[in-house]
């Protein structure tokens, strides 16, 4: 069964999607469950990540899933996050995204390049994750999501807001990634 997805379109979703998420008391089997509901949800919605808001849940919580490379065959790296907080950043990078809750826009937007995050991973554990690029753009845009903004308040310039086809937002934000990885190397 899939989540219904919150969208900036509807006046009562985008309340819940401005609103500040409550920490997670603790992680049960019922949370784990509905996060593996919300990776589900994200596949078929072919996004990256998805935070609890985007589904109406005001907690704070998140999953990513990066595709596979299909050149080195590495596997889908999966993120299950619960109260992650971003605890050391560096570097910039300057780069597109798009958003399951904005359907048909991508943007540019500035983020630190390497983030180290703490949380608890879908049985509770501690974790303490240090991600750089692409990856670190995904949390960063995820946590932000916790806290009620949205990728289009972060723009680096309006006139960077551009339409693209719904259902290919995330599309556009990984080629660009990879474009972006690419210059950088």
């Amino acid at each position: 069964m899939n989540l219904e997805i919150l969208t900036v379109d509807d006046p009562e979703q985008l309340r819940t999607l401005r609103g500040k998420s409550k920490r997670v008391p603790r992680v049960t089997p019922k949370l784990a469950e509905f996060a593996q509901q919300m990776l589900e949800t994200m596949r078929e919605a072919n996004g990256v990540g998805l935070a609890a808001p985007q589904v109406g849940v005001l907690l704070r919580f998140f999953v990513v899933e990066l595709p596979e490379d299909e050149e080195t065959g590495d596997p889908a790296e999966t993120y299950i996050l619960f109260n992650p907080e971003i605890v050391k950043g560096s570097g910039e990078q300057i780069g597109y995204e798009g958003c399951l809750s904005i359907p048909g826009y991508v943007g540019e937007v500035a983020r630190q390049d390497q983030v180290t995050v703490k949380g608890l991973d879908e049985v509770g554990r501690a974790v303490r994750l240090k991600v750089d690029g692409y990856l670190a753009r995904v949390f960063q845009h995820e946590i932000d999501h916790l806290d009620g903004i949205l990728f289009t308040d972060r723009l680096t310039d309006p006139s960077t807001l551009q339409p693209v086809e719904i259902g290919e937002e995330e599309s556009a934000e990984l080629k660009a990634a990879t474009e972006m990885e690419a210059v950088r190397v």
